[in-house]
């Protein structure tokens, strides 16, 4: 590795369990959400974007994405509470 080189910090156990747990709470979400729009046979991206109240560029995104960007994990809840889904823990 090259001196230059900046290192990333670690994170603390707290931190990477809370990580951990939002990203299988935002994977349980994406697979509710795939299934109440398949319920409702909304395949389209522009379907999909207007069921989520979304572009739907960025609903097709927010559905896809696999590592989580700040406020994903609320806009994945809206989306599901618009659906009327819900996650079981």
């Amino acid at each position: 590795m090259d001196s230059n080189t900046p290192t990333k910090p670690k994170l603390s156990a707290a931190e990477a369990k809370a990580r951990k747990a939002a990203r299988l709470i935002s994977l349980r979400l994406q697979m509710m959400i795939y299934r109440g729009l398949d319920e409702r046979d909304i395949t389209t991206p522009a379907e999909i974007g207007a069921a989520l109240g979304l572009p739907a560029a960025e609903a097709s995104a927010l559905l896809a994405r696999k590592h989580l960007r700040e406020g994903d994990l609320e806009r994945l809840q809206a989306a599901a509470a618009r659906l009327n889904v819900h996650v079981l823990d």
